[in-house]
């Protein structure tokens, strides 16, 4: 008897999912190492950060209590897209009994493909931190010398001179990270956790983060950075940075760069009546974005601050 369309698709589809899956597996979530991820419910996600509280006064015995405002600093608003895409098996191509080789090669690119979009669009936030036209709540790029305030003063979450990544230019943002304030103007005491860098710079990370003493120096000296735990995360290597100069570390600041999900990856298949093609698609719903430039840190050469 021979095998109906339907019941092909039926027993094709299964296959099918478990190689997208696999493949999708490959590539590796490196946004993870940047984003906080939530699901979300809705076709856009609002997130306002607010301004806390001043220093707690001392209370006179019998005298009242003081009561303080929080204020509203800014909103961030996270936009969801849509990214989906699919390939069709031609009638023909299913009659010779091509559909095997076809499919699962098709499906393979095709996990590549949604996996490739998604990387580039989480590492996008990072090689747009100082395009002007990527401004966020509070009017700056992610990376500013001039976040304002609700006091009245400003935090810099870059150095005032780029520099490569080594020993003195790191501990350089160890410390300015150290001394961030809040709205109020309260100390944070914020830490780093990671450092994200590109390809290119795994290497010298590697002599920074991982060995016992200084490197190139003859004084046999600890490596204060490795022993100190100043950046307990260690180094992740993100291959969608576009600049080779750039490295970031990203904060223990809550709610920092954030990850939404609206729909979360789904496959399906059919066929079209008129072609006789057979369908297969893939689709995701998502969006990136910053609700707290403070989740990160950026250094990196003058070159990479000229780029849009």
């Amino acid at each position: 008897m021979a095998i109906s369309r339907a019941q092909l698709l039926k027993e094709l589809l299964p296959g099918l999912n478990a190689l997208f899956g696999l493949e999708y597996a490959k590539y590796g979530d490196e946004a993870a190492e940047i984003f906080e991820t939530e699901s979300s419910d809705r076709s856009f996600e609002e997130e306002t950060k607010l301004s806390g509280f001043s220093a707690a006064p001392v209370k006179g015995e019998g005298s009242a209590i003081e009561y303080d405002n929080a204020q509203e600093a800014w909103t961030a608003r996270y936009t969801h897209e849509t990214v989906a895409m699919g390939f069709s098996l031609t009638e023909e191509a299913i009659e010779d009994n091509l559909y095997d080789s076809l499919s699962s090669r098709y499906t393979k690119a095709l996990a590549r493909a949604m996996a490739y979009t998604k990387q580039v669009k989480g590492a996008s936030i990072l090689n747009n931190a100082f395009a002007a036209g990527s401004t966020y709540g509070d009017g700056q790029t992610l990376c500013s010398t001039a976040h304002p305030l609700v006091s009245g003063g400003v935090n810099s979450n870059r150095p005032a001179v780029a520099a490569d990544l080594n020993e003195a230019s790191l501990e350089a943002a160890v410390i300015q990270i150290a001394g961030w304030t809040d709205e109020r103007g309260l100390l944070i005491a914020a830490k780093p956790k990671t450092l994200v860098i590109p390809p290119a710079l795994q290497f010298v990370a590697t002599r920074l983060l991982d060995t016992d003493l200084r490197v190139s120096t003859a004084d046999n000296d600890i490596n204060a950075l490795n022993n100190n735990g100043s950046i307990p995360g260690g180094y992740k290597v993100n291959n969608y940075l576009t600049d080779t100069n750039a490295w970031f570390l990203m904060t223990d600041i809550p709610n920092g760069l954030k990850h939404f999900v609206r729909s979360p990856m789904s496959t399906s298949m059919d066929a079209d009546f008129d072609t006789g093609n057979s369908r297969y698609k893939a689709r995701e719903r998502y969006s990136f974005g910053v609700s707290d430039p403070l989740g990160i840190f950026e250094i990196g050469r003058a070159s990479c601050r000229e780029r849009v």
